[in-house]
């Protein structure tokens, strides 16, 4: 029975493999990595946040994203954002140099057993561990408008669900949102020629200011502090502060979570996108059926007024919702055990472990917990110390019993059979 098993190889799962691994434990890593990235980010992305808060965390800081990029001959300049695909790229050279072999298969499921979990992966395989590290990113957590759940994948899908957008090539799409992923795709979309709409219940767009410059004044610097989610003593407390923040009254953290840091573009992609996309402000699409072939959509505007829409597809970059229910990976009997949040979300410990014993969670399942720096990159470092902590404490709380042969009728009885726990 191994002592961690990571559910996950993104920049959360990573983290976390390689700060196990620094500290002896017998773990194993499952997930393709970087998938998110890799598989879900058309080509032509760039990262959001700066090059300076996209590390991912190894003890000794020995593989961050400078240090990749200076071995690459690659800029990682403040306010210079980087390629989605350099970001994967980085993940992957991490992987091979800070985290045991990932294995890439998927784990399908995982429950319970006597001594910790058991994890079947997709073609099959038992697998067992003392502890589990759930980091499964935000794919399990898509959120679609509820008048667009009835529509087949060819007419609607998630923002998250593209790799590539060429097929909408000389098409018409309606992309729903008003945040990073909406502004970008649907820039993206009208670039290659796609005739495309955003679509957005705000009556203003959101756009975030160009960055103040690494070198200033201390006076500015004071005033408004770089953090890894922006400048602001707001930010940099969110990003500095986790801890601080789970010492919340539940429900200011569940607001915060929810409300902080809310929809808006980049600065860089302002100009690209007011240049070449039109925009519905203050509309919602409050029902939709298929005619024709093509998606009519049912739209309220800022009257009140409901008119029809005709387009070819809808995109809905409307963001994840991670609540208990939708961490399918886990058996129905376990999810069901997790206590909740106000908000759904699972609730965790400070050292990121749920409510059952040896079940830890990372990345944006954790939001409403340790605050909106969990939404981002840069909460990998914090989490991946904190959560390798409690594994560490659980594992010396719960120590494995090793078999031992007993004589008994009939065959021999081990002492782990015995106990209720299972041998290594």
């Amino acid at each position: 029975m191994d002592d961690l098993l990571v559910v996950g190889a993104g920049p959360y799962g990573l983290s976390i493999a390689a700060h196990a691994a620094a500290a002896g434990m017998d773990l194993r890593v499952f997930g393709r990595p970087m998938a998110s990235w890799r598989d879900h980010m058309p080509p032509g992305m760039f990262l959001k946040s700066e090059p300076w808060a996209s590390h991912l965390s190894d003890p000794d800081r020995r593989h961050g994203l400078d240090a990749y990029c200076a071995s690459h001959g690659l800029p990682a300049r403040h306010g210079v954002p980087l390629p989605v695909r350099t970001f994967a790229e980085y993940g992957l050279w991490f992987a091979e140099r800070a985290v045991p072999a990932v294995d890439e298969r998927t784990i399908g499921s995982v429950t319970t057993c006597p001594g910790g979990f058991r994890a079947v992966t997709e073609d099959g395989e038992s697998l067992y561990a003392r502890a589990v590290a759930l980091a499964v990113g935000v794919l399990p957590f898509v959120d679609v408008p509820a008048p667009l759940r009835g529509l087949g994948p060819e007419h609607v899908s998630h923002s998250s669900h593209h790799a590539e957008l060429t097929r909408f090539r000389g098409g018409d799409v309606t992309v729903i949102g008003a945040g990073q992923a909406a502004l970008e795709t649907a820039a993206l979309l009208a670039e290659q020629g796609t005739r495309v709409r955003v679509l957005a219940r705000a009556g203003a767009l959101a756009w975030n200011g160009l960055p103040p410059a690494w070198e200033r004044p201390w006076w500015q610097s004071v005033r408004a502090p770089h953090s890894g989610l922006g400048p602001g003593w707001r930010n940099w407390s969110y990003s500095e502060l986790p801890g601080a923040f789970r010492r919340l009254p539940e429900a200011t953290r569940s607001r915060v979570a929810k409300t902080a840091l809310g929809p808006a573009g980049a600065w860089w992609l302002r100009d690209r996108f007011e240049s070449s996309v039109d925009v519905l402000l203050g509309h919602e699409a409050v029902g939709a059926r298929t005619a024709g072939g093509r998606v009519r959509l049912e739209v309220r505007g800022p009257s009140g007024v409901v008119e029809p829409l005709l387009t070819d597809h809808v995109i809905a970059a409307t963001g994840f919702r991670a609540t208990c229910d939708r961490l399918r990976v886990l058996a129905p009997d376990l999810r069901a055990a997790l206590l909740p949040c106000a908000d759904g979300s699972p609730d965790v410990g400070r050292d990121f472990e749920s409510s059952w014993p040896g079940l830890f969670l990372a990345g944006l399942v954790t939001a409403s917990a340790f605050g909106p720096s969990m939404r981002f990159v840069h909460g990998a470092s914090y989490t991946a110390h904190g959560l390798v902590r409690g594994v560490r404490r659980h594992l010396r709380q719960r120590p494995l019993v090793e078999p031992v042969v007993v004589p008994a009728p009939g065959g021999p009885v081990t002492a782990a059979a015995v106990s209720g726990t299972l041998p290594r």
